[in-house]
């Protein structure tokens, strides 16, 4: 298979031994439609080099790739809307293969190695740990995740990366949508997929030797800045890494709908979109999920979400340290998700810093123009139209929602946004700036991509709003 020189095979978690994950072999698919496939992701990890056909042979029938001992489906536990569930593990995916990354304009040769890298699969077919299911993907499933992970993307979450998507022609039945509906194979690229429920598995066996290989794997690999044995140090950059991605998907209206245990890992990068939904107005009682009853995972209970699962990779983590300075460590979670989201905000306005005072104040002030503005103040647009601060007064005062913004909850954000120098104003001149209205990824325009698919097999919006949103990345130039 021709990969690049930059293809730097590592599997790592391989090394951790059998009792972590299970050897599995993919499903035989009857067809193989390739339908997405990720060329800019695949360049950092030397693989975009496949032709089609190799390409397929890899993410479609898991040839292994080489340098990759062949599919593992790992093993963890969870709690899932806080009822805990021994009876978890990777049911319809595996780790494929792990890589390490080249940065864009670094040459695979240069002496730093670059982050490890996942290749993960949803819909690869049943595992031991399937628990009856049949261990597939719907295609719609695998749509949503593409355009929610590139959409994330786009606005600077940390986020997985949806990095193939095959079509494989079984008809599905399905209690959440109409059935029978098609099929899909999804490859994502993730730094790690070491859950906090792989973790509370270790913790449940009662094996305080696993969860000590545990941490000193996800240390040196994932947080190598922490000392060799301190434990309460991981604990804490575990904990500052949630809180910054709690606080971006809070600045992007998203909600992630299933924040379970098992769905946060210990690198801070979003995962497993199921359920999702991005906020059409500041709604914080907004959840994503239909089966979310209570609102446990309603948008503005996220921070809470991700603090209670915090506490309890910490329990598991105190098994082999003390409590007290996990403890500590973990209440850094509050004040480290306060700051990120002052910067969250700050980046989704194109504002520099002005210190810590102003910056919340133009928080507090974004808030509450949107809570004003109630439907009409929808929640993308508000961040689109100021972008830059008061150097775009004259695009967003000119633009389709200018008669927003007046009254007392607009004069205070203005007053706020005036405070603060643009960031990189030259981002201003990309065309999408032209434009009146933003990107956005509300349901309506998701089911309407699906139902062109559906309907007419038509690819052509998906592929679309893909390409718009490639043009609002490098428009907004984020970063993750």
């Amino acid at each position: 298979m021709p990969v690049s020189p930059d293809y730097r095979p590592e599997p790592r978690f391989f090394d951790l031994g059998p009792d972590y994950a299970d050897a599995v072999q993919a499903a035989a698919f009857p067809q193989t439609i390739l339908r997405f496939r990720n060329d800019r992701a695949a360049a950092e990890v030397g693989l975009e080099g496949l032709s089609e056909a190799e390409w397929i042979a890899a993410f479609g029938r898991f040839d292994p790739l080489p340098g990759q001992p062949g599919p593992l489906a790992m093993r963890y536990h969870g709690h899932q809307f806080r009822q805990y569930n021994p009876d978890l593990g990777d049911g319809r995916g595996f780790l494929a293969a792990q890589m390490r990354e080249t940065p864009r304009g670094q040459a695979a040769s240069d002496s730093a190695p670059g982050r490890l890298l996942d290749l993960g699969t949803k819909g690869s077919g049943q595992t031991p740990w399937s628990r009856g299911g049949d261990g597939r993907l719907t295609l719609k499933g695998g749509v949503r995740e593409v355009l929610a992970a590139t959409m994330l993307e786009a606005l600077g979450v940390p986020t997985s990366r949806a990095f193939s998507l095959i079509e494989t022609g079984e008809a599905l039945e399905r209690g959440d949508e109409p059935s029978p509906t098609r099929s899909a194979v999804l490859v994502r690229l993730s730094h790690s997929h070491v859950r906090f429920g792989t973790f509370q598995r270790a913790a449940y066996l009662n094996r305080p030797d696993q969860i000590e290989a545990l941490i000193e794997h996800v240390r040196s690999l994932y947080h190598p800045s922490v000392a060799p044995g301190d434990v309460p140090g991981l604990m804490r950059a575990i904990t500052e890494a949630s809180a910054r991605l709690t606080a971006r998907w809070v600045a992007a209206g998203f909600v992630h709908g299933v924040l379970n245990t098992d769905n946060l890992n210990v690198t801070g990068e979003s995962f497993d979109y199921g359920p999702w939904r991005f906020l059409p107005a500041y709604q914080p009682a907004f959840t994503a999920a239909y089966f979310d009853h209570g609102g446990l995972y309603a948008f503005a209970r996220q921070p809470e979400a991700v603090f209670w699962n915090l506490t309890q990779l910490a329990s598991c983590l105190a098994v082999v340290s003390d409590p007290k300075t996990l403890a500590d460590a973990l209440n850094g979670f509050g004040p480290a998700y306060i700051r990120e989201l002052r910067a969250a905000f700050l980046m989704r306005l194109g504002v520099q810093s002005l210190g810590e005072a102003a910056d919340q104040r133009l928080v507090d002030t974004t808030l509450a123009l949107l809570r004003e503005g109630g439907e009409a103040m929808r929640w993308e647009p508000l961040f689109f139209d100021w972008f830059g601060g008061f150097a775009s007064s004259a695009r967003a005062l000119s633009g389709p929602r200018a008669k927003l913004y007046q009254g007392e909850a607009f004069d205070a954000f203005r007053f706020a946004l005036m405070e603060h120098e643009p960031d990189r104003i030259e981002r201003l001149e990309h065309p999408m700036f032209a434009a009146r209205e933003p990107e956005e990824m509300l349901i309506d325009e998701v089911e309407a991509i699906w139902a062109a698919i559906a309907t007419d097999d038509d690819w052509t919006p998906f592929h679309a709003k893909l390409d718009r949103l490639e043009a609002a990345r490098t428009a907004w130039d984020f970063g993750a």
